[in-house]
């Protein structure tokens, strides 16, 4: 099941992690399945207006083969056709959008980072903070114990008043990764905060004061940061939901003598 407005693949309503370049192809194949898409047309779909090298969509196209799996013929869902481009083999059927629900809860911890905000104001600076939050989202997701929330169901949230309850409803996660970016001639301060999404609680946050120059290297920490602290409260909940889970049956009468 793909939704290319929220950015989520589901296989078996299970999510499929794909980056947003993965998610962009697929759907401009599913659009025209049986055709031919020639290599540029999905270029031009994955990376408007920038050059990238052939080898680029290569990648993308054998990450997407290794997610879908083998299709129901044995054979792959996405086929080459030689010096022309790639076609969808498979069938697509429209799906109206209150036909599924939400996302479900899955065995890991799912998280989305938000965009962060150009608290600066100046729109020339607005990629600066929109290629922030894309290369933590992308940081993020290396790590196997989380599960990260696609670019494209993150980003419908673009505005400063965040209600954690509608993104905590429509995206289904249990973490969001809020934040804010101002840049001081060539320093740049970053805000960021881990809030509990069920409960609208912040977990964490921090305000960073560094040279623009070291923006990767901090991007890096700020990723490190976030995924230690929701392992550690994914942690912390299973430990507490495990005390909560054992009771004692006791006979008619009978008094528990419970620690204060």
């Amino acid at each position: 099941m793909l939704d290319p407005d929220m950015g989520t693949l589901l296989k078996d309503q299970i999510p499929i992690t794909v980056g947003h370049r993965g998610l962009t192809l697929l759907a401009a194949l599913t659009a025209r399945p049986g055709e031919i898409l020639t290599k540029a047309e999905l270029m031009d779909a994955a990376w408007p207006g920038t050059a990238v090298e052939e080898g680029n969509l290569t990648v993308q196209i054998a990450t997407l083969r290794k997610a879908l799996g083998p299709a129901d013929n044995g054979g792959e869902w996405i086929a080459t056709v030689p010096r022309h481009g790639y076609r969808f083999t498979g069938t697509v059927e429209p799906v109206a959008s209150a036909s599924y629900g939400a996302i479900p809860p899955p065995g890991k911890p799912s998280i989305a980072v938000l965009p962060f905000v150009n608290s600066g104001g100046d729109p020339d600076q607005q990629y600066l903070s929109d290629g922030i939050t894309e290369d933590i989202i992308t940081e993020l997701a290396r790590f196997r114990s989380l599960l990260v929330i696609a670019r494209n169901s993150s980003f419908q949230f673009r505005h400063p008043a965040l209600d954690t309850a509608e993104a905590h409803r429509k995206l289904g996660v249990r973490y969001l990764v809020a934040g804010s970016i101002r840049k001081l001639g060539d320093r740049i301060r970053i805000t960021t905060q881990l809030i509990d999404a069920a409960t609208g609680t912040h977990l964490w946050a921090q305000r960073y004061d560094r040279a623009l120059d070291d923006i990767f290297a901090l991007q890096d920490e700020v990723a490190a940061l976030i995924a230690s602290m929701v392992e550690g409260q994914t942690e912390a909940d299973s430990a507490s939901r495990s005390r909560l889970g054992r009771i004692r049956l006791l006979p008619a009468g009978a008094r528990a003598l419970l620690p204060i």
